[in-house]
């Protein structure tokens, strides 16, 4: 359909400047603020609401695999990281560390660290657990009945990032971290790829959001790890974001932390880790691969409200019986389940005009808006919005009037179609901007500097070097601002070679630039 062009919601659009529109959906949409400390936010309502629904939907899918919940300490000894020096190198430009425990005043009506304070080994803020995690592991097993051990975490790290955007890169941000220990590398495999199907399902199922599941060159690998699994997303400028990550550890850490187990035949034995994580980072990526001009577009299975109802007050006796009629009409709807839930409706009371409530909600991205005066009342019908398809060929927001019971017992198929085509519509976009058709290292090279302003992926023949052989692709990839994504899991039998090394391909990989 053809849209006329016309004013939106927002004042910067997509086509225009992704990245400032990506903020002013951030701001609009009251999902996020500056907190006055450089690359930490606050989430506001709205936004914490989604994070909420993320971690409830996939809290249960964690504990479904047999995980277990628990907490560990926001700081970290930092002989913890000494013993891991690949796993503390990858990090350490990044850490926050607290080396006093008390202030005192400077005679001049600040605060200083008191010299006498000063702790007798530095704590790092915790950037990554699996350090302190793995000492509490090397308690908790000693033998092969205690394994294997599946634990997860939510909780808050800090990287002291030095370019930051809400939610995509942030100083702090809050996050799922889940940590296992095996009694082999078959079985910590086994639970990796598990992970990352799970995070590949959840992807492209509550956030609608498409990904490809796939392992990491040895260059892109978490410190430490054997082997790191990402699932990778493309967002609406053709950019890639990291949505998810799933490692096999090898022995590394539980060398390092002594995590061994008495085998049935009574030997000492190093258990084989795991660890995998995603975090508020989602939130960006649903951002940037739902967002329109318009403001934010939610998926109906994380959205906080799923249907928001906006009475068209006007300040007189009859406002009163428009409430009764839209509080009946709500009280229908939370007892329907869409999605495997009950449906979160809203009845937005607040004084001030409806159109303005609308337009707020919109830039929200709630999947359905009613907005409901006295002659809907009457007869007995309700005017819906859906915030994923705005406007008709006019360019006027769609209102369609609906009688009542008949939206009531539409509601969840409603939704779950909004859920079906967001999805959709974004698996189009992404198959339809990669590339399978370039053969040559100038072919990429000209394919990235050309005059497109939003150029997609590359998908490659790989012959998968490693050492200075993978540096060297490395570094002719960075200096046209690219990077390797993964190799597909699923990926379809390759034949040909690779324009990197001149060798016969053995596998495929994705190309491009990234978040």
């Amino acid at each position: 359909m053809s849209i006329p062009n016309f004013k939106h919601a927002l004042s910067v659009k997509r086509a225009d400047d992704f990245a400032q529109w990506y903020q002013e959906v951030v701001a609009e949409a009251e999902m996020a603020e500056e907190s006055g400390v450089r690359g930490c936010m606050v989430i506001r309502p709205w936004g914490y609401g989604i994070w909420e629904r993320i971690q409830r939907l996939l809290d249960d899918r964690i504990k479904a695999t047999g995980a277990q919940n628990c907490y560990f300490p926001l700081f970290i000894p930092l002989s913890f990281f000494e013993k891991e020096a690949a796993h503390v190198e990858g990090f350490a430009k990044e850490m926050a560390v607290v080396t006093h425990h008390r202030l005192i005043g400077d005679g001049k009506g600040g605060l200083v660290p008191d010299p006498e304070a000063r702790l007798e080994e530095p704590l790092v803020v915790r950037p990554t657990s699996e350090t302190v995690i793995g000492a509490a592991m090397a308690r908790w097993v000693q033998s092969w009945r205690d394994l294997p051990l599946l634990t997860n975490q939510w909780a808050n790290v800090v990287r002291w990032e030095m370019r930051t955007r809400m939610f995509l890169r942030t100083t702090e941000f809050l996050w799922q971290e889940g940590h296992t220990a095996h009694a082999d590398k078959a079985e910590a495999m086994a639970e990796t790829l598990q992970i990352l199907e799970l995070y590949r399902a959840f992807a492209e199922g509550p956030l609608a959001m498409p990904v490809i599941a796939g392992e990491k060159p040895a260059n892109e690998r978490f410190p430490g790890a054997d082997a790191t699994y990402s699932i990778e997303a493309m967002m609406q400028d053709g950019k890639a974001l990291q949505a998810g990550t799933s490692h096999y550890l090898g022995t590394t850490f539980a060398e390092a932390a002594g995590i061994r187990y008495q085998d049935r035949e009574g030997g000492q034995q190093l258990c084989h880790t795991t660890s995998w994580g995603v975090s508020t980072r989602l939130i960006g990526g649903v951002i940037m691969t739902h967002g329109d001009d318009d403001g934010l577009r939610v998926p109906p299975q994380i959205a906080p409200w799923q249907i928001v109802i906006l009475p068209m007050l006007r300040e007189n006796d009859g406002d009163n019986a428009l409430l009764e009629y839209c509080e009946a009409l709500r009280a229908e709807l939370a007892v329907r389940s869409a999605l495997g839930e009950p449906v979160r409706v809203l009845l937005d009371k607040r004084p001030g005009k409806a159109t303005q409530k609308r337009w707020a909600w919109v830039k929200k991205g709630v999947p359905l808006i009613l907005e409901i005066g006295g002659r809907d009342a009457d007869g007995g019908q309700v005017s819906v919005l859906r915030r994923h398809r705005l406007y008709n060929e006019a360019g006027k927001a769609d209102f369609r009037a609906i009688a009542r019971q008949q939206f009531v017992a539409a509601a969840a198929t409603e939704l779950e179609c909004i859920q079906r085509e967001l999805f959709e519509e974004a698996r189009e976009r992404r198959d339809s901007n990669i590339r399978r058709d370039i053969n040559s290292l100038d072919e990429l090279a000209q394919f990235y500097t050309e005059d497109a302003k939003f150029p997609g992926w590359i998908e490659l023949a790989w012959s998968r070097p490693e050492g200075a052989e993978l540096d060297a692709v490395a570094d002719k990839l960075k200096a046209l601002k690219l990077t390797i994504r993964n190799t597909p899991i699923d990926g379809a039998p390759v034949e040909g070679i690779c324009p990197f090394t001149g060798k016969p391909a053995v596998e495929r990989i994705y190309v491009a630039r990234a978040y």
